[in-house]
């Protein structure tokens, strides 16, 4: 019989974080074990590069399909697929911890089916304005944008419940703040390349959409349009 006073020492997860975890960590590592020889050949140690060349996304492609008119699905689903595809195993494994620890914070204040929008509505939006911005012929991949959208959630919480607080509701972009310092801090010795900005966008995306995605938020905004 189950101990009704039973408490985990550590609280679950929702299934919907767990499960995108599961999907980011499957792929690397399939991939880590084939470039360590384990699995595939001697051909599966460009398996990598070849998933980037077919799911990463393209900002030359992006404008390619905006000059011509044309938006295949099989490149528009470039805008999803380039989030479970990293540059190495520490490259995935940062990206899975932030989506761990902000996807629960951020599911459990929302609920998961926000969790998901932002999640994913932030890569989509995020990679578009990257490529609507920069003339950056780089490929764009990993889960970064979509975890910065979830700071962005995050931050709308903080920021609401700062205010309802009577408190400066400044200090709820001091997680965005710190860890654009450390981008700049890190570019300064290395050569980062301009996803931060993608980053930045999936972060002004989340931030953005939990103005409606968020309890209680959509019916005050329903609210003020009805009463001007």
């Amino acid at each position: 019989m189950a101990d009704p006073d039973f408490h985990p020492p550590v609280n679950p997860l929702p299934a919907s974080v767990t499960l995108l975890f599961l999907a980011i960590a499957g792929v690397e590592a399939g991939l880590s074990l084939a470039e360590a020889g384990i699995i595939g050949g001697p051909g599966a140690v460009g398996w990598r590069l070849a998933l980037i060349r077919d799911y990463g996304f393209s900002g030359d492609i992006f404008d390619w399909m905006l000059a011509n008119g044309q938006f295949p699905l099989s490149q528009l689903l470039r805008t999803v697929t380039y989030s479970f595809l990293h540059l190495g195993f520490t490259h995935s494994i940062f990206a899975g911890v932030l989506l761990l620890a902000l996807g629960k914070m951020v599911a459990e204040a929302m609920g998961q089916v926000a969790f998901l929008a932002i999640f994913f509505l932030s890569g989509i939006l995020g990679a578009i304005a990257y490529a609507l911005v920069l003339n950056d012929p780089a490929w764009l991949v990993g889960a970064y944008p979509n975890v910065y959208g979830l700071i962005g959630g995050y931050s709308f919480v903080m920021w609401r419940r700062l205010s309802s607080l009577g408190e400066q509701q400044y200090r709820a972009f001091s997680l965005i703040a710190m860890l654009m310092g450390l981008q700049l801090l890190w570019g300064v010795f290395f050569d980062t390349g301009t996803q931060w900005l993608a980053e930045l966008f999936g972060f002004a995306c989340g931030f953005g959409l939990s103005f409606v995605l968020a309890p209680g938020e959509w019916t005050k905004l329903r609210n003020r349009v009805r009463h001007r």
